[in-house]
């Protein structure tokens, strides 16, 4: 009867230490998982700012061309308004 209730007692401190292992087995998957969901998130909010910075780089660019082109045509239209002139006074 001694015998027995010693296996018993070992049996149920194995048991118990078996799933206090188990229990940080799975606290360290959800820090694993956490990390994980939050270096997706931070690459996310990194590619969201490069596509803003780029869109923004896009549109400047796009806003000097279009000064460059204007600058250009009033430069043709003076031209031509001399051009005009000048055939106008002989």
């Amino acid at each position: 009867m001694k015998k027995s209730l010693f296996v018993a007692a070992i049996a149920a401190i194995s048991l118990v230490a078996c799933k206090k292992t188990e229990a940080n087995t799975t606290e360290g998957s959800k820090d694993s998982i956490n990390a994980t969901a939050d270096s997706a998130t931070n690459a996310i909010d990194s590619t969201a700012d490069a596509t803003v910075d780029s869109v923004k780089a896009t549109a400047n660019a796009t806003t000097d061309s279009v000064k460059a082109d204007a600058k250009v045509a009033k430069e043709e239209v003076k031209a031509e308004e001399k051009k005009e002139e000048a055939a106008t006074k002989k």
